[in-house]
């Protein structure tokens, strides 16, 4: 059951009744403010907990928040003074932005965007200005895509194209762009028909160099591709990976790029968990292999290993690129097996890189008795019986797990009892008991390992009829 909301104004007297009726002083109004509010399931993420102030400019104003100060100010500027007078303004309002959801949700709820709009429009011409502005538009924007309109949009465009040559306008746009895609569906496709994609391909061309533009334009070509707007039945997800890598050879500028920068793990990070949202056909997955991007992928699973989050965005991609039945055989064939179990091992407590060591064998294995066989020797059914034992309440987990099995048996029933003896049965049981959405794959994997499992038939489809 989704938590009660409250408006900003209501907590606000809520703490100024405990300073006036029980003499509190800011800081225990504050708290008891705060607990009062959260004891009746009252949502507090979009309130700012502060006790609101006074402008030091003027001491007759209503005490007010320092976010809706500073707007004020900007408000005030807006047309009365030029851009380079009201820069500190504008900075000290995107730190204010930056401190967290709630102060930015705040200024929004009282009309920042179209104020913000407009010093971004005013700046266009002045590269410093632009950059300001940008700044506090992409602080803005972040969490609150709806404020994007078709005016903004224009904006953002217009600057992707004038800016190409300035990698610090141009990281500053592609950040609100994709502060503005996230979980929203009609800035992506609205964005897309504008022609952001060439634009986010170009610029990871021509400022290959730059590990943070690389990195921010490969995150903004992702979010291309996400399905994340529970508002549309269909998106355009698909669609959008298509014209990535069919129209504007995105597989291959992302490789490349990877290529320049071998020793910056969180770029690399970026650039592989962007392929895995590419390879959504079968001839995007060996093109990647084709192109270089397997072996530059299994060299990074090899030589970092040990990085926790760079090893789970690889193994993300391994997974996507092995949808191929040739890049299976290509992957093991390379040691991919051993590498991914050896990466399982040496972070066996993180449940992330579990989940996604056990996807990536299970995909290996599907329909593939001879990799079935290479996993098994590798010790890769071991390491996800220890992934299940260490990670009992991840659902993820155990349902990588409990498929990874299945699949291993699927064809090969000669390695069930070896994995039997490895105390599979009781672990699926448990996941079975402990997981409800884990029901129809871990009997499924008890089933194929020959245990006694009951499997209820839903429907038959006798026994009555729909009409009378």
């Amino acid at each position: 059951m989704e938590k009660r909301r409250i408006t900003q104004e209501t907590f606000d007297a809520a703490v100024k009744e405990n300073m006036d009726e029980f003499e509190m002083d800011p800081d225990e109004a504050l708290k008891e403010a705060v607990e009062q509010f959260e004891s009746q399931g009252v949502n507090l993420s979009c309130i700012v907990k502060a006790v609101p102030g006074v402008s030091s400019d003027n001491q007759q104003e209503e005490p007010t928040h320092e976010v809706l100060q500073a707007l004020d100010s900007l408000r005030v500027g807006k047309d009365s003074s030029g851009l380079k007078e009201m820069t500190a303004d504008l900075k000290r309002f995107t730190e204010l932005c930056l401190l967290g959801f709630a102060q930015r949700y705040l200024a929004a709820q009282k009309g920042a965007y179209p104020v913000i709009l407009s010093y971004c429009k005013k700046s266009v011409e002045e590269q410093e200005a632009v950059l300001t502005a940008l700044s506090v538009l992409a602080a803005l924007t972040d969490g609150q895509p709806d404020l994007l309109d078709a005016e903004g949009k224009q904006y953002l465009l217009n600057v992707l194209k004038n800016y190409k040559a300035d990698s610090s306008v141009m990281r500053a746009a592609i950040c609100t762009v994709r502060h503005c895609c996230l979980k929203h569906e009609q800035n992506r496709q609205d964005l897309v028909k504008g022609g952001i994609l060439p634009l986010l391909t170009g610029a990871i061309t021509q400022h290959s160099g730059s590990a943070e533009l690389v990195k921010e334009a490969s995150a903004a070509l992702r979010f291309m591709t996400f399905d994340d707007d529970v508002r549309v039945t269909f998106g355009q997800a698909h669609e959008h990976a298509k014209l990535i890598v069919l129209e504007h050879n995105g597989l291959k500028i992302l490789i490349d790029a990877a290529k320049t920068h071998l020793d910056n793990t969180s770029v690399l990070s970026e650039l592989c968990a962007t392929l895995s949202r590419l390879a959504v056909r079968n001839e995007f997955c060996q093109d990647i292999c084709d192109l270089g991007g397997l072996k530059l992928i299994m060299t990074l699973l090899a030589d970092s290993y040990e990085i926790p989050e760079l090893v789970r965005q690889v193994l993300s991609a391994i997974r996507a690129v092995a949808g191929n039945d040739d890049v299976k055989d290509a992957v093991v064939d390379a040691g991919g097996v051993e590498l991914i179990v050896i990466a399982m091992n040496k972070h066996i407590s993180n449940s992330a890189v579990c989940e996604h060591g056990c996807a990536c064998l299970s995909v290996l294995a599907l329909r593939k008795p001879n990799n079935c066989k290479v996993i098994m020797e590798n010790g890769g059914a071991l390491a996800a019986v220890q992934a299940m034992k260490t990670h009992k309440d991840s659902l993820n987990v155990q349902k990588q797990a409990c498929m990874l099995m299945r699949n291993l048996v699927a064809r090969m029933s000669n390695l069930s009892q070896a994995i039997l003896e490895m105390g599979a049965e009781d672990l699926i049981t448990q996941a079975l008991k402990t997981h409800q959405d884990c029901d129809d794959v871990g009997k499924a994997a008890l089933r194929d390992l020959g245990c006694q499992v009951e499997l209820r038939e839903l429907w038959t489809g006798k026994h009555g009829s729909l009409t009378n």
